[in-house]
């Protein structure tokens, strides 16, 4: 049974159909490629599935329960997390005050008791405190725990925010364009944290305009157009679909 499915999906915005009718299957361990030149649906895709969006037609399952309708929070704590594409950091936040600040969906005890310092609640915050240093730690960011979010290089924010991600505790992992704007020491980097945290049991969806490294690191690709899915397949069989290449070709984009 997938992890992840979506029937009919369907997204109007007025007389705009940005998605229409798609149909996904994310399986658990795996990660799956959504590419399409710009204006396909990709991140629209996205915010159905999380919640930011209402969805006009069709309906989302997530771990055997439907979620259509819930609140992006709800969604969260459920077990999927979102890295965006554009910088949601706190810039004036230190690296390891923006993933604490993350954490705060696993606050076991009521927040009015942080106020008071309880004893149950120090020993709550340590535990976090040690949960986001495990995740510094393995995103290669402990050096930079107390350095500000806005000095940090680009290719470093970019993965802060999936480490933020990481810290909702997340089974299936959104991750919009995460390697855009980085050179190729950069790419190669994050593709090989995005590869580890496959191996650590987290199931990853992977929006990105860099095909070569989408085809590198995926298991499967679904293709869409104009809001519509048409392919889905091994990267090899993606990169020699006809349609997908005249899809490519039209928009003066490379398939790879």
């Amino acid at each position: 049974m997938a992890l992840l499915t979506t029937r009919d999906l369907t997204k109007h915005f007025g007389g705009l159909a940005a998605v229409s009718d798609v149909n996904l299957d994310v399986f658990d361990g795996e990660i799956l490629g959504l590419i399409g030149p710009n204006g396909a649906g990709k991140s629209t895709i996205f915010n159905l599935i999380t919640g930011i969006h209402k969805i006009t037609k069709g309906n989302v399952t997530f771990n055997g329960q439907e979620i259509t309708g819930m609140k992006a929070h709800t969604i969260a704590q459920l077990g999927i997390g979102r890295a965006f594409q554009a910088s949601t950091l706190f810039m004036r936040l230190t690296v390891f005050q923006n993933v604490f600040n993350a954490c705060h969906m696993n606050y076991h005890e009521p927040a009015w008791k942080s106020f008071l310092h309880t004893p149950r609640v120090r020993k709550e915050e340590k535990e976090i405190r040690r949960k986001v240093m495990e995740i510094l730690e393995f995103m290669g960011l402990a050096d930079a725990k107390d350095r500000l979010a806005q000095n940090l290089p680009y290719g470093h924010q970019k993965i802060l925010g999936v480490s933020i991600a990481l810290a909702t505790e997340p089974k299936l992992l959104l991750l919009d364009e995460p390697l855009c704007g980085m050179h190729p020491e950069e790419t190669a980097v994050v593709a090989a944290l995005i590869n580890s945290l496959r191996k650590r049991g987290i199931t990853i969806v992977l929006v990105e305009h860099n095909v070569e490294a989408v085809m590198r690191l995926c298991n499967r690709i679904v293709v869409l157009n104009q809001g519509k899915k048409i392919a889905e397949g091994t990267p090899v069989e993606v990169a020699n679909n006809q349609e997908v290449i005249e899809a490519y070709l039209g928009s003066g984009e490379e398939v790879c």
